[in-house]
């Protein structure tokens, strides 16, 4: 068994752990923030990030992990994603499989009660991924990254809804 190394992923618009601004949020303009990493490995082949919120619908009584945006195939010379990034700004190769929301692309948090913890998942694989299709969602992406993780990270942002 390999070892997984550490990727570190971290974001210009809110520190780990704090709270996501509103304007990536269903409250605001709903963009995704801005993203950039360091420490890829030499050997990865593709990066692939998972967005999502394992607090649904209330952090008191969670029962479900909803999915705010899934990419794969980003290729492994990327180190950041701008804010606001819509599939034209993906680099080259970059595919994008359905959220909980059943469409490609960012959707931000938009939780119903309490305050919600968003975990971004940056993995480095050892493989390109095959285009999974216009079906394609998270548990696919993560099916087919199984057994060539060779480095993961992850930053939580917060968010509670302004508005009750």
């Amino acid at each position: 068994m390999l070892a997984v190394l550490s990727l570190v992923i971290m974001s210009g618009q809110f520190t780990a752990n704090g709270s996501i601004p509103v304007a990536h949020t269903c409250e605001g303009a709903d963009t995704a923030p801005s993203l950039h990493w360091l420490g890829v490995p030499p050997t990865a082949k593709s990066l692939a990030l998972v967005v999502d919120d394992p607090d649904a619908p209330d952090p008191k009584a969670p029962k479900k992990t909803f999915v705010h945006w899934v990419l794969y195939n980003l290729p492994p010379t990327a180190t950041a994603l701008p804010a606001g990034a819509t599939r034209a700004q993906l680099p080259p190769g970059t595919r994008e499989a359905n959220n909980d929301h059943q469409v490609l692309g960012w959707r931000g948090p938009c939780p119903p009660v309490g305050r919600h913890r968003y975990f971004f998942k940056l993995y480095a694989l050892d493989t390109v991924l095959p285009d999974l299709g216009a079906a394609a969602d998270k548990a696919m992406v993560v099916a087919a990254m199984k057994g060539h993780i060779v480095a993961e990270g992850q930053l939580v942002g917060t968010y509670e809804k302004l508005s009750k």
